[in-house]
């Protein structure tokens, strides 16, 4: 298969030594078929073994490897070089700490995911005694675009909430909320209702789009936020009317 290069500028940068990141170019001999995560292997095997970037599964599956390829959120794995001229700027995702390199820190959003307790609640804990709790095709259509988010980081890159908001918990975290909460063998809304109601949640949402526009698994976390938005309106008015009734 025929070779050509390309320069490669990586975002250098180490916290414990560096002042400020810096940009290495990299001259690659590329082949047609390449993504850009192969020019990055290649400069981590036979240029520069100093460089450090993440990745893992190579099949878009795992979100590892989500980099800014000249300035905009990619799967690096699934980014075809041949999109690109023969400069190519590949840098660490925007809103993250930066570990080393092109490698970003995860910590801060996964408490925040864990926040929102995404999981399946209450009738996971009922299966041993009454068994598995059935699901039907039209059940599932309700949530499974939401379902298929790999956390690869990239709609938090993009999102200008999260460039300005540091508490927002962000559109991967909100989506995944979403999504048990339309799971109908879930009950757990009630609890992660206050979460998502509260400071830094769905109502912090300007819905910019941006974060859609970048999933590269077509999750829409903007559509699951704008549901979700709507869906803790109604439940409120609806606990208003309760509690007037009640107090009548």
């Amino acid at each position: 298969m025929a070779e050509h290069t390309k320069i490669i500028a990586v975002t250098r940068f180490d916290p414990e030594r560096d002042d400020a990141p810096r940009s290495q170019e990299y001259e690659v001999p590329v082949q047609e078929d390449w993504k850009v995560l192969e020019a990055l292997n290649y400069i981590k095997d036979h240029l520069d073994p100093t460089l450090s970037h993440r990745w893992s599964c190579r099949m878009a599956v795992c979100g590892s490897c989500g980099m800014n390829v000249n300035g905009e959120p990619k799967l690096t794995c699934r980014e075809p070089l041949s999109n690109y001229g023969e400069r190519v700027e590949v840098a660490p995702l925007a809103n993250f700490p930066v570990v080393r390199d092109l490698v970003v820190e995860l910590e801060g959003f996964l408490e925040k995911l864990g926040a929102l307790k995404p999981w399946i609640m209450l009738a996971k804990q009922r299966a041993p005694e009454e068994g598995a709790t059935r699901q039907s095709p039209a059940e599932l259509a309700d949530f499974k675009q939401f379902s298929m988010c790999i956390n690869c980081m990239l709609c938090y890159a993009a999102c200008p909430v999260v460039a300005n908001e540091p508490d927002f918990l962000g559109p991967a975290a909100l989506a995944t909320a979403h999504r048990y909460n339309l799971d109908s063998r879930d009950e757990g809304a009630a609890q992660r209702a206050e979460i998502m109601r509260g400071e830094g949640g769905v109502f912090s949402c300007s819905y910019a789009n941006e974060c859609a526009e970048v999933c590269p698994k077509n999750v829409d976390p903007a559509g699951a936020i704008q549901q979700a938005k709507l869906a803790n309106v109604l439940s409120w008015a609806r606990s208003f009317v309760v509690r007037r009734r009640a107090a009548s």
